[in-house]
């Protein structure tokens, strides 16, 4: 037992440096390989020891069930707003007040992250807590969430008896804008920009959804310190980066408010480089003992200010609409403009979203309109200008066909978006190619847009299948494909055949289906033939599978043209089989389980992560599906229920033979 304590705490204590260096430091340090290996020895070890699991462990990033409500917490130290100014005369006015607390003041400026505000509390160094800012008194306990993003960690590198820290969530350019385009392919509605996405993600009831969306956080305050004594704003940087927690790297002290007006100027020209959403800068006096003496307000601190950029919004002509159908078949309208410039970029067109969207704003073709960045990133029309208007502008009708194959479209209840249902529509044959090679899907190297193009212009490929019915002189007699490169194609193709059914049901598009599902999913259904046969209710007993998505999995498979793609990839030699993990252990898989009572060995949160460890799946409530009711001491109105309905009921010494792998 004292071997495999010391080999947990030597993996723990390595994990957490490989995560603080590439998620903190952006600087890996080890290959994603050794990463894995060491994680999975992690894994196996505490499945073997489970009273050896710790809330800290690396491991522990996504666990338990999702919650039902969010809990009230009171901050300790109420979350205030800053007060907000525009221009070089406010911040004068600022500086004059600062002055009457301190006579010769230095200000530390820190970017305004355009996230959502986090209150963290570390308790001998592990987080014990986390908590949005709500009305600054009493925010929702989100620990469960925040505990997934790996930038924040979950043990501190020196164990302070206490710390409460303050800082910001956010998501990042490239997250934000993959989140929106995965959402508008599966037809649902996009995020209006970074902050929206970030808080939405947060404050979701299920962490494993949470975990799926790519969230950061940078922390600037400190609320609360037992164990030490800080002087200085700037001092707060650097201890909380010691600590082991993101800070900003963008900081900078000044020795006067001109200073601060140059050093806002230069963050305002690096905010488009940067990989996340700023709105400004904060300016905060640096001297804590002159904080405390200046005090606050009943809504904001006296000693910081917050610099707000001016929004960069530009007037141009909406010219002409076009439409696009995706992989899905989705019909999207996109406008093009007047070519315009706009936070560093010309910008021609916009994403119009769907035809509700197009009628909520009441844009016409040939209006004037005022466009800006949503984060920075996505060209977006914020709203027509009608007092612009001359009476030549055209309302946009609704489709009632496919801009590519010229089929009909279709408009499901409930959803915002038309679609082309033509599975061999050339633009979603096209797209689906796309996505099909894409690197979490089948990872066909060299693959990419261009030689798609120019496999479609000349008529060699008319479905998937055929990318594996490709030969080396159909490859060599297209433009600037040498045979070089004709071969490398080959191969990669080939390769892809020997690909894990993951990987494959990923890249069949199927919709609400990502990577994650995926293998969620192959783990209860390792053969393809599974696949074809299951049911809707059999989906959704998979961890995260809900009716909806349940629903469009068999819809998929139940598709007659889809069967026969499925025949050709089998002809044609592509896997069809999960090769599980060694030492996967799926012996609770497909059975359903309701905890109910205290359990002496464990708690309940651990007994349910033992479950899902082997397959199985818990559930909050009793019914005619649920496979065990596993109840200890005190069990309520669950174990009732559970000998109403006839269900298997399990005391804990049963459970503990369960789990070890005695037949029930």
């Amino acid at each position: 037992m004292n071997d495999a304590k010391q080999k947990i705490d030597e993996l723990k204590k390595q994990i957490r440096s490989w995560d603080y260096q590439y998620y903190v430091l952006d600087n890996p340090s080890v290959e994603d390989s050794e990463y894995d290996a060491a994680m999975r020895e992690l894994k196996n070890l505490e499945t073997e020891h489970p009273d050896l699991i710790t809330s800290d462990s690396p491991t522990r990033r996504v666990a338990g069930t999702p919650l039902r409500e969010f809990k009230p917490v009171r901050h300790r130290v109420p979350l205030l707003s800053l007060d907000n100014t525009f221009s070089l005369e406010e911040l004068q006015d600022f500086d004059r007040r600062i002055h009457a607390a301190d006579h010769n003041p230095q200000y530390e400026t820190e970017l305004k992250i355009d996230g959502l505000s986090i209150a963290l509390i570390y308790e001998n160094g592990e987080l014990i807590n986390a908590a949005t800012r709500g009305d600054g008194s009493v925010g929702e306990d989100v620990t469960a969430n925040v505990r997934t993003i790996r930038s924040i960690p979950l043990r501190l590198n020196h164990p302070w008896p206490r710390l409460e820290v303050r800082g910001e969530i956010y998501m990042p350019k490239r997250s934000f804008l993959h989140l929106n385009r995965t959402r508008e392919e599966n037809g649902e509605k996009v995020f209006a920009n970074p902050r929206n996405a970030a808080a939405g993600s947060l404050r979701q009831l299920d962490p494993s959804v949470t975990a799926g969306r790519d969230l950061s956080a940078f922390f600037y305050e400190i609320l609360y310190l037992e164990g030490a004594e800080i002087q200085a704003q700037n001092e707060k940087i650097t201890f909380l980066k010691e600590a082991g927690l993101p800070v900003n790297p963008h900081s900078k002290l000044c020795g006067s408010i001109a200073e601060v007006w140059q050093t806002c100027g230069r963050f305002h020209d690096m905010r488009h480089d940067l990989p996340y959403d700023i709105d400004g800068v904060v300016v905060k006096l640096n001297r804590v003992s002159a904080q405390h003496e200046l005090g606050d307000t009943s809504r904001s601190p006296r000693w910081a200010i917050a610099y707000k950029f001016p929004p960069e919004e530009k007037e141009t002509k909406f010219l002409q609409m076009e439409l696009n159908v995706g992989r899905t078949g989705i019909v999207a309208p996109t406008a093009v403009l007047e070519p315009v410039l706009l936070a560093g970029t010309i910008v021609s067109r916009a994403s119009l979203h769907n035809f509700d969207y197009i009628r909520e704003k009441d844009l016409r073709i040939g209006d004037t309109v005022l466009l800006h960045k949503a984060g920075d990133v996505i060209p977006e029309i914020l709203r027509p200008l009608p007092e612009k208007r001359c009476g030549t502008e055209q309302i946009i009708p609704l489709p009632d066909h496919c801009p590519s194959c010229g089929g009909p479209v279709v408009r499901e209840e409930g959803e915002v978006a038309f679609r082309c249902e033509n599975i061999d529509c050339p633009s979603r044959l096209k797209e689906s190619l796309r996505f099909f090679a894409s690197r979490e899907a089948m990872d066909i190297d060299g693959l990419g847009p261009a030689v798609i193009e120019l496999l479609l212009r000349h008529d060699l490929i008319h479905s998937i299948a055929d990318l594996y019915r490709l030969k080396i002189l159909q490859l060599t007699s297209l433009d600037r494909m040498g045979e070089k490169s004709a071969r490398n194609l080959l191969n990669a193709i080939e390769e892809s055949r020997h690909r894990n059914l993951s990987r494959l049901i990923t890249a069949m598009g199927i919709r609400h289906v990502g990577a994650r599902t995926a293998l969620l999913l192959c783990r209860r259904f390792p053969t393809m033939d599974a696949f074809l046969t299951a049911t809707a209710e059999e989906f959704r007993n998979v961890e995260d599978i809900g009716p909806v998505m349940a629903e469009s999995i068999v819809h998929f498979f139940a598709s007659p043209r889809n069967r026969e793609l499925i025949e050709h990839l089998r002809q044609l030699g592509l896997n069809m089989v999960e090769a599980l993990p060694e030492g996967t252990d799926d012996s609770l898989s497909g059975r359903t389980f309701v905890l109910t009572g205290t359990l002496s060995s464990m708690t309940r949160q651990e007994a349910g992560e033992r479950i899902q460890s082997k397959g199985g799946k818990v559930s909050g409530s009793v019914s005619r599906k649920t496979s065990f009711v596993v109840a200890g001491e005190d069990a309520g109105s669950k174990l009732t229920k559970a000998r109403e309905l006839g269900v298997r009921i399990l005391n804990e010494a049963e459970f503990q033979r369960l789990l070890n792998g005695e037949t029930f």
